[in-house]
């Protein structure tokens, strides 16, 4: 199952720099490796905000947020969820 995902990031501005420095690091890593794996298939970032589009392929509503709540971020983020599905005029979905 395909899910767009919106990410707003707002950490606050009088966490210590160095837990900020750990979390932002441990979130690249985690996000890498679901790239890695396939369930993190793109990440696109909002122009002048800490915010980001991204793109989930798991397997169910629960897996999803298993994902999401296991963000090192999460509890700084708001986050809006789309369910997907192949468009019918989509020319990749016409070449399968």
């Amino acid at each position: 199952m395909l899910f767009a995902v919106k990410m707003d990031v707002d950490i606050p501005a009088g966490l210590d720099p160095d837990v900020r420095a750990d979390l932002v690091a441990r979130e690249k890593a985690y996000c890498q490796e679901l790239q890695k794996s396939g369930v993190w298939r793109h990440i696109w970032r909002h122009v002048g905000r800490y915010a980001n589009l991204s793109v989930f392929d798991v397997e169910s509503n629960d897996a999803l947020h298993d994902v999401l709540w296991r963000l090192p971020l999460f509890p700084y983020m708001r986050i809006d969820v789309t369910p997907l599905a192949q468009h019918p005029s989509d020319l990749a979905a016409q070449e399968v």
